[in-house]
């Protein structure tokens, strides 16, 4: 399978703590993550608490840094915040970690996204491999 691109991203950790302390976790997630992540949100807040900020900061945080690198592998596809959708490891199951992107509309040949995402207290990486058929 050819490779269309790949993208990578860092973020900072404490950057998105401040922007979600002035600005709100829940803004924030209904902006940027799929419906099927906004699930998983709303079960991590209510367990967290709005009070928790770290614990909520690195699950949004993770979605950021791998959506923005999906972004960039992808192009000159262009995706939305939605139509990109990432589920983390599943220790239960020894699921890995995937990442799927569901366009509204038929924009090209990408249909199969590879991702692999590290973090450590402050920092989130994040790389995304997109291959065509």
């Amino acid at each position: 399978m050819p490779i269309l691109g790949i993208g990578v991203d860092i973020l900072h950790l404490p950057r998105l703590i401040s922007l979600l302390s002035r600005r709100g976790s829940k803004a924030f997630a209904t902006r940027i993550l799929s419906s099927q992540e906004i699930r998983t949100f709303q079960v991590l807040a209510e367990q967290y608490g709005e009070d928790e900020t770290e614990g909520i900061a690195q699950f949004l945080g993770v979605r950021w840094a791998v959506k923005e690198a999906a972004y960039k592998a992808l192009y000159p596809i262009r995706p939305t915040w939605k139509e990109v959708s990432y589920t983390s490891f599943n220790g239960a199951t020894g699921l890995k970690p995937t990442l799927v992107y569901r366009p509204v509309r038929d924009v090209g040949p990408a249909n199969q996204l590879h991702v692999s995402v590290s973090h450590d207290r402050d920092y989130v990486y994040a790389q995304v491999i997109a291959e065509s058929a």
